[in-house]
């Protein structure tokens, strides 16, 4: 199946030699010096994936998963570019190409262990039904961390973190990222006035 990835690397020799030996008609392979960016993307993706099944399970539809994936990126790059990764990582594959696959495959751990959290498994019910490493589960605790101390604002981390290990209702969890204050999706976008 036709598929691609980025090879990450801090020279470009070496992310170059990893696509001339990978890269074919069927695997197409892109290089990139942005490892802070990958790594992240990669990591806190399996958090947001986590959330995504939670909702898909709690049966809140399409709009809700697309919301979520679509803030869920922009807390990922938020934190990001504030620990030295570049904005363009993040809108590419190791960023919202990885996190759209994992929050909505029927073969991601992460989904899956969020979904069964949705209908009502605890998360040790859960991952053991999963029967795998779910990596978000472990994740999100170090992604909750990074964002403290950044002082990065990650309202559906501190969330699912709150699920995972406090025992929130995922009902609470919910609410609780739709009460928040009001805010411009953007506030570095000006009005025209």
């Amino acid at each position: 199946m036709p598929t691609t990835v980025v090879a990450g690397s801090v020279k470009r020799e070496s992310a170059e030699i990893i696509q001339e030996i990978f890269m074919n008609e069927r695997f197409r392979v892109y290089t990139s010096s942005d490892i802070i960016g990958i790594e992240l993307g990669g990591s806190i993706k399996n958090v947001i994936a986590l959330a995504a099944g939670v909702i898909d399970g709690m049966g809140f539809g399409d709009n809700t998963r697309a919301a979520l994936i679509t803030r869920g990126i922009t807390e990922i790059s938020r934190l990001g570019v504030k620990m030295g990764g570049r904005m363009e990582t993040f809108m590419g594959l190791s960023g919202i190409g990885d996190l759209i696959v994992t929050c909505t495959s029927e073969h991601s751990r992460n989904h899956t262990a969020g979904y069964l959290i949705g209908k009502g498994y605890t998360t040790d019910a859960a991952m053991k039904e999963v029967n795998q490493v779910v990596e978000g589960v472990h994740s999100a605790r170090a992604a909750m961390a990074l964002a403290q101390q950044y002082q990065v604002s990650m309202p559906i981390v501190e969330q699912i973190n709150k699920v995972l290990f406090e025992d929130m209702p995922v009902l609470d969890a919910v609410h609780g990222l739709l009460v928040r204050d009001k805010c411009n999706e953007y506030p570095g976008l000006d009005w025209d006035e």
